[in-house]
């Protein structure tokens, strides 16, 4: 898949595993995202690392496992959500957010903030705040970027209480 990926410049379908592993049999939620490998390397140990982006939310419409283990499945993208104006009472979050993708490095350099979007602000932080994979895919899930906002408010407020 990844050579494929690599080869034909396509994304792959990344799903959260809902029971089951990584090898086997698995049932997955149905909502997931697009990738993109941005960047690979082989390590020392000849394992490939890959940096892969996401794109664009799908919901996984059926599902088949190929004889190699390969999944693949039929989905149906999900539009991007309209820009939204960030409400007064989550502004901060927006300003604090580009230091906080300052520091994380590399990875973050190439994206096109849009500090000023609810949306785009709430799945940020959604991607990277310390909470649980249950969390970050009922974020993925939902369509409304306030209440996302409203999740990272909780999550950084608790972060800052639990410090002091």
């Amino acid at each position: 898949m990844i050579s494929d990926c690599l080869r034909n410049d396509r994304t792959f379908g990344v799903l959260l595993i809902r029971e089951g592993g990584e090898t086997g049999s698995a049932t997955t939620y149905e909502i997931g995202t697009l990738a993109k490998i941005v960047d690979w390397y082989q390590g020392n140990d000849g394992l490939l690392g890959i940096t892969a982006v996401g794109e664009q939310r799908f919901r996984l419409l059926s599902n088949q496992r190929q004889a190699d283990g390969l999944n693949l499945g039929e989905v149906d993208l999900i539009a991007a959500e309209p820009a939204l104006p960030i409400p007064d009472r989550y502004k901060a979050m927006a300003h604090i957010l580009p230091r906080i993708l300052d520091d994380l490095g590399r990875l973050y350099e190439p994206l096109k903030r849009r500090c000023d979007d609810a949306s785009w602000v709430s799945y940020r932080f959604a991607e990277f705040l310390p909470i649980s994979v249950e969390q970050k895919q009922h974020s993925l899930e939902s369509n409304d970027p306030i209440q996302r906002l409203q999740l990272v408010q909780g999550v950084l407020g608790s972060v800052r209480y639990s410090t002091d």
